[in-house]
């Protein structure tokens, strides 16, 4: 009699097991999704590996008294296998049903039998979510659907899974497990659907950088999937962009400045919360959740919140609170809103390429105004996606030693273009190109003519894809027989077939208005920024294509009256005295013909006046490294290029990289000269840098004192035998 049980059950779970794979789900394991409310307001996300499955684990902190809704709940989804037992009936005796499967699915049974389908069919596949389990439910409760003509049409009955936060019923375990996954990092709740808490949010935690604070979700750091996106990262992008509106806000006041692009609305909270009345800060954002969160920060900065219709908004602060400014929250397109208004100072930071809103940003942006682009499509701008780099900004790239330095003057050029469709010119204040994002900045100049300048500067680039050599092609119209004949290197006759290639079109002026980087350095020192000063002096030092040892931060220049884009700028001077300067009067965004007017007059003054600027592109000291020889360290060869009458300073693109004027065979004659053999014949430590010198006599190298380069004495070897 045993033996005849056993074969029936082995039997039960053989026709059910067959059943149950011919609806296409199979059995490969118990997947959980454990967030368990505990006294520390922590969930925890885990997936046991499946052979088709493969989760990572994920953390969530969300409000344990917004996680019981007032829905029914399904009745696949229950907390143990236990209470999922207790669905059979326990009246009467004889077969009974299963609770989660019709009776053309699995025939009643008894009730042992049933246990085991539950378990090994319904309970082995199920999804945990908050302590709760999703089984797997062969009802009928998926009977119709939606065409593609909107009509509801009858589907095939089969197995599906049903949320237990939005109620979907989805057919795929794989599916439901990334549909789980999109409501924790989105930090969806059961209660946020159902309305049980309406009015609350859910809970979050406070970030804290430059004295502002903002409310973050737990899953700040994925910028498609939440409604806060922080990345900490960004923060040298965000303290660039605070000197940068510092420095404007003292040529006129006050500035209409726009952060198209909040997320979180750090950003315009530091503008406003440092730079008080000289700024009307206006923080947009097209996500509604986002606009959601921007208003809590700016509850928790003690700032006045007001609404696109210029009206207050009453939920701001509790009556009696000192408040330290007004910010101004929208939610619209960033497109629609800069047609529609003007602006001294936008900034656009979107997910990914900018290049959408050029043309919107240009349109109304004021005279003398200034626009800030953060591209971070990095696989676009460095040379991973040359297809989507084609489409997006119409310029030809390949992979080079200097390509950090292409894709800024890729974005520049395409700034320019945009601006000149509106006629208006650029002039570029500084561009930084680091590992999360290449950072632009450019002062707008309104006119024709300043349009058509900034259009020449648009060039085409030569590269040699032998040395690596590169130049600009030059300003004419009219074809040469051979473009090899404009490059310096030689590469094309002495090597077979095609050698170089054709780059761009690229900006080929300058990349660094060096006063106004200083100024953003004094403005950098003014408010304590301290993480950004280091990059702001490599930033200058490279604009004027110099070594730090000759540059010298608060020096009498950097507090003399400066003068640009017709724009008289009161120095730290003035202000340190504390007298306002009367005798050099400040232009205004809205008087633009006396603007423009000045504009052209300090173009034409300062015609012949125009320093240098610094010679374009880099060669990294690594890669022209000559093979069988220590090549000097960088801070001593710099030294050898200046001696031998070339201008010559470091880059922020490359760590190893020398801007200089000298061409690739000079640089690499004088890297030849001071490098040393791999293995010499002498001891150890007795041969310098100079003492290699393949030539008969000594030569005498005269290193200026500021610089202080130890330079070892030669010694001379002693004549064997």
């Amino acid at each position: 009699m045993a033996e005849q049980q056993a074969g029936d059950l082995h039997q039960e779970d053989t026709v059910s097991t067959f059943n149950f794979e011919n609806d296409h789900v199979e059995d490969v394991g118990n997947v959980t999704i454990d967030l368990h409310s505990g006294a520390d307001s922590s969930q925890n996300f885990s997936a046991v590996a499946t052979p088709d499955v493969n989760l990572e684990s994920f953390s969530e902190t969300m409000d344990p008294n917004i996680t019981t809704g007032t829905a029914e709940r399904h009745t696949s989804i229950q907390r143990s296998l236990t209470d999922l037992k207790n669905l059979i009936s326990v009246e009467g005796t004889g077969k009974k049903t299963c609770p989660l499967c019709p009776e053309e699915k699995f025939k009643p049974n008894y009730s042992h039998k049933l246990r085991r389908h539950l378990q090994h069919l319904h309970w082995k596949v199920s999804i945990e979510f908050e302590g709760y389990r999703m089984c797997i439910c062969h009802l009928s409760c998926r009977r119709m659907k939606t065409d593609l003509n909107g009509e509801q049409v009858p589907v095939r009955i089969g197995a599906h899974y049903h949320c237990i936060v939005c109620s979907a019923t989805i057919a795929r375990r794989t599916d439901m497990i990334s549909h789980i996954t999109r409501h924790l990092n989105k930090g969806d709740t059961e209660a946020s659907f159902n309305g049980a808490t309406s009015g609350q949010m859910q809970s979050t935690e406070v970030l804290k950088e430059v004295d502002t604070d903002v409310h973050v979700f737990p899953n700040h750091l994925t910028p498609q999937k939440t409604d806060s996106f922080f990345n900490p990262k960004m923060k040298p992008n965000r303290q660039l962009i605070f000197c940068t509106l510092a420095v404007l806000a003292q040529e006129r006041k006050p500035l209409e400045c726009l952060d198209a692009f909040g997320a979180t609305g750090i950003m315009g909270l530091q503008w406003a919360k440092h730079l008080g009345d000289s700024v009307k800060v206006t923080i947009n954002d097209i996500n509604e959740g986002s606009v959601k969160i921007i208003r809590e920060n700016c509850h928790l900065n003690r700032m006045k919140v007001l609404s696109s219709k210029k009206e207050e908004d009453e939920e701001d602060v509790e009556e009696g609170e000192n408040t330290l400014g007004t910010i101004e929250v929208t939610q619209m397109d960033a497109n629609v809103l800069m047609h529609l208004r003007a602006f001294d100072f936008i900034h656009l930071d979107p997910f990914g390429t900018a290049i959408n809103y050029f043309d919107a940003a240009f349109r109304n942006v004021r005279n003398l105004g200034i626009v800030s682009v953060t591209s971070t499509d990095i696989s676009t701008l460095y040379c991973k996606a040359l297809n989507v780099t084609m489409r997006h900004y119409s310029c030809n790239i390949v992979r080079t030693e200097y390509y950090k330095e292409v894709a800024a003057r890729m974005v520049i050029a395409s700034v320019a273009r945009a601006a000149a469709r509106c006629n208006k010119g650029i002039e570029v204040l500084f561009s930084v190109a680091l590992e999360h994002f290449v950072l632009v900045v450019v002062r707008v100049l309104r006119g024709p003519t300043q349009a058509d300048e900034s259009l020449k500067k648009i060039r085409r680039l030569i590269h040699c894809q032998w040395c690596e050599e590169r130049v600009f092609y030059k300003k004419c119209h009219m074809l040469e027989e051979s473009a090899y004949s404009q490059l310096p290197c030689d590469c094309y006759g002495s090597m077979p077939g095609k050698t170089a290639v054709e780059l761009g079109p690229l900006w080929a002026g300058s990349l660094f208005n060096t006063s106004f980087l200083r100024r953003m350095l004094f403005e950098a020192v003014q408010h304590g920024i301290e993480d950004i000063q280091p990059l702001l002096k490599n930033l200058i030092c490279e604009s004027e294509c110099t070594t730090l040892k000759h540059y010298s931060i608060f020096g009498p220049v950097s507090y003399s009256n400066q003068e640009e884009s017709g724009v008289v700028i009161k120095t730290s001077a003035s202000h340190k005295a504390g007298v306002e300067d009367t005798t050099t009067p400040t232009y205004s965004g809205l008087d633009k013909r006396k603007s423009s007017e000045a504009s052209g007059n300090a173009a034409k003054r300062q015609k012949g006046d125009i320093p240098t600027e610094h010679p374009p592109f880099y060669y990294s000291i690594h890669r022209h490294s000559i093979r069988g020889m220590n090549i000097p360290k960088i801070n001593k060869f710099l030294p050898y290029l200046t001696q031998a009458g070339f201008r010559v300073g470091r880059t922020h693109f490359d760590p190893t990289g020398i801007r200089t004027d000298a061409t690739l065979a000079q640089l690499k004659a004088i890297l030849m000269k001071y490098s040393l053999p791999t293995h010499t014949d002498s001891q150890p430590g007795t041969l310098s840098h100079a003492s290699a010198e393949p030539i008969s006599e000594p030569v005498q190298v005269s290193i200026p004192e500021a610089l202080h380069v130890d330079q070892p004495a030669e010694e001379v070897k002693p004549e064997s035998g």
